[in-house]
């Protein structure tokens, strides 16, 4: 599932030290993936940018849910540091495990 991924190397990604990681973002409640996301800099998920989302690459909509169970994990906003589109995610809401690359 996580071959061949490019990681994207932009501003945002030197602004936190250069450091990126591929996480699988799954819903806590049921355990259905819901998305693979590229997570730059250290901390916590607080949110997921809408570009760093690999997959699903078609997400749109005001709400983050999972697919399976239709539990409500974030809701869409911009984060207005950067001014950039986001999932701001509930505490709590996904379990999320480090993928390697190859």
């Amino acid at each position: 599932m996580a071959t061949n991924i490019k990681f994207k190397k932009d501003k945002y990604r030197r602004a936190r030290g250069g450091y990126s990681r591929l996480l699988q973002v799954s819903c806590e409640r049921c355990g259905n993936i819901v998305a693979l996301y590229q997570k730059d800099g250290q901390g916590s998920l607080k949110r997921m940018y809408l570009d760093r989302i690999i997959e699903p690459s078609n997400v749109v909509g005001k709400s983050f849910t999972c697919g399976k169970c239709k539990q409500l994990l974030g809701v869409r906003y911009i984060y207005e540091k950067e001014k950039r589109p986001a999932f701001r995610l509930f505490e709590g809401a996904v379990l999320k495990k480090i993928v390697k690359t190859a």
